[in-house]
């Protein structure tokens, strides 16, 4: 026999049953037991069992393999070592549907929660963002102009006006958010260019990418941020399936879209801001389905022209080797924002010492209130405070894979895709470089840290979100009017269908008519 022929499952043969359930002897009639009968009893239990046929083997070899730990197949008490059906595929499958069930959370909801869900977490991060910044930069503004809100009416200015913004624009009609991406395009680039070549550029902290125009100070390159999400979204919705070909991917997207903006901003020395726009133009591409190989290839190029700026830069040099604690002894004490953050975080523990009640704010981490504001959150609310801001966060970022998931338009899903990539990568590079995981780059961190153009920017962005949240709940609400209308259709036509069956087949109105008109009237309505 072929030792590489698959094992079978043992045939148990049934267990000797109980003394009482054994069949009664022969009644005394019939006469006692002969000696030939007795030989032959004794000769069938001694004979082994019949071989089973070809057709019952395959049928016990196609059970064995393709039965799983629900089906009534193999268990894992039951099946022999090294078969299938045992613990392994049981855990597989225990996991598989976990893994569903993630899923079906993340890409379920309806419009009305979605668009709730994403208002109602911008709303509280932006109203936490606003407390901060009063809280954090009460000691240096009263030191400065005499008063503890001075930032803090700037901010809440400016929230204002993103709030309105974000208001417009999420009932802007369909066809407007593109043509307000080419706009937004040209305008930011301009803007940039006169950042870079201008004396209107403000430099601070070796980073020239601040626009001064009379009392308005602003960025630039967060317009721009916007900008490249909505214009990029409009140019691969309009391309279609010729993205596939690596000409049409790059160009104008990469070329000289992408690149265009991303050379203005590295001339005005932010290297924070040129990340996330290659993780928002990667992210664009990774959603139209743009191949992997060239990513890979992208990726590796970005590595390396990452590296570069940073070794060809006095000022990104420095601050990596801070972040590696080789220069922490220079006598500008690189190090000492980073280490006084750690500080902060580890005095507010759980609980935080309370709201306004920050040591570390009194001058001890320079530019508190943009930066490094998640170090005075923390240690005025504590490990709870934090974990609250990036549970707002996650449910933002939910809310935005949701809408971007429920929908069939094409622009929606990739402007929505963009937008959580901005958020995301702006929010993770911050509070890892809060944390000492990334060295201190200069990202401020959305809603919260303070910054006019950033938090209306920001949220102007999560105004498109909304628009396209709002448009869906529009279509479900015109569904569920249209829907009792059709039912109450449905019904009547039912009710008389009924009336007309009910007619005997021979009574006179039936009678009357010709045959033809008989059934044609009962399938009529």
């Amino acid at each position: 026999m072929d030792d590489r022929r698959p094992r079978l499952p043992s045939v148990r043969r049934p267990a000797p049953s109980a003394p009482d359930s054994r069949p009664e002897a022969a009644p005394a009639e019939h006469g006692p037991t002969t000696a030939a009968d007795a030989e032959d009893a004794a000769a069938g239990a001694s004979r082994p069992a019949a071989e089973p046929s070809p057709e019952e083997l395959r049928s016990r070899i196609h059970v064995v393999e393709t039965a799983g730990p629900h089906a009534g197949g193999v268990t894992e008490a039951q099946a022999p070592a090294g078969e299938p059906g045992g613990w392994k595929v049981e855990r597989a499958s225990r996991w598989s549907g976990r893994i569903r069930r993630f899923w079906r959370f993340t890409e379920g909801g309806s419009a009305h929660t979605n668009f709730w869900l994403v208002l109602g977490s911008t709303l509280a991060l932006t109203a936490i963002g606003l407390t901060m910044v009063l809280s954090s930069s009460s000691v240096d503004a009263f030191g400065n102009s005499g008063s503890s809100f001075t930032l803090f009416i700037r901010q809440g200015m400016w929230a204002g006006v993103g709030l309105i913004g974000m208001f417009l624009i999420s009932r802007l009609p369909d066809r407007a958010l593109g043509l307000f991406g080419w706009v937004l395009m040209i305008f930011s680039g301009l803007l940039l260019a006169l950042v870079v070549f201008t004396p209107l550029g403000h430099e601070v902290n070796g980073s020239k990418n601040w626009l001064r125009l009379g009392p308005v100070q602003g960025q630039p390159s967060e317009l721009a941020k916007l900008a490249l999400v909505l214009w990029g979204a409009a140019v691969l919705t309009r391309k279609g399936r010729l993205v596939r070909q690596f000409v049409h991917c790059v160009m104008p997207l990469v070329l000289p879209g992408a690149l265009s903006i991303l050379v203005l901003v590295l001339l005005g020395g932010d290297l924070g801001t040129s990340l996330i726009i290659l993780l928002m133009v990667g992210t664009l591409l990774f959603t139209v389905g743009v191949s992997w190989r060239y990513f890979a290839v992208t990726a590796v190029s970005a590595v390396v022209a990452v590296l570069l700026l940073a070794w060809t830069s006095s000022n990104r040099l420095f601050r990596i080797q801070a972040w590696l604690g080789m220069n922490c002894d220079h006598a500008s004490d690189p190090c000492h924002q980073s280490q006084q953050g750690i500080y902060a975080l580890a005095t507010g523990g759980f609980w935080g010492v309370g709201l306004g009640q920050s040591r570390q704010k009194w001058h001890y981490i320079p530019e508190v209130e943009n930066d490094f504001i998640l170090t005075i959150l923390g240690e005025e609310l504590g490990l709870l405070g934090t974990l609250v801001v990036l549970l707002l966060f996650g449910a933002l970022i939910l809310g935005i894979f949701r809408v971007a998931t429920n929908t069939t338009d094409r622009f929606a899903r990739l402007a929505c895709m963009g937008i959580a990539a901005w958020l995301v990568g702006q929010a993770s590079i911050n509070i890892g470089m809060v944390t000492g995981l990334l060295p201190v780059i200069g990202v401020p961190l959305p809603f919260i840290s303070y910054g006019g153009s950033a938090l209306t920017c920001a949220l102007l962005a999560v105004g498109v979100v909304l628009n396209f949240a709002h448009r869906r709940r529009r279509e479900d609400r015109d569904r569920g009017h249209a829907r009792p209308e059709e039912t109450r259709t449905g019904e009547s036509r039912t009710s008389s269908r009924v009336t007309r069956s009910r007619v005997p087949e021979h009574s006179p109105e039936r009678s009357r008519r010709p045959a033809g008109q008989n059934r044609k009237k009962a399938v009529s309505p």
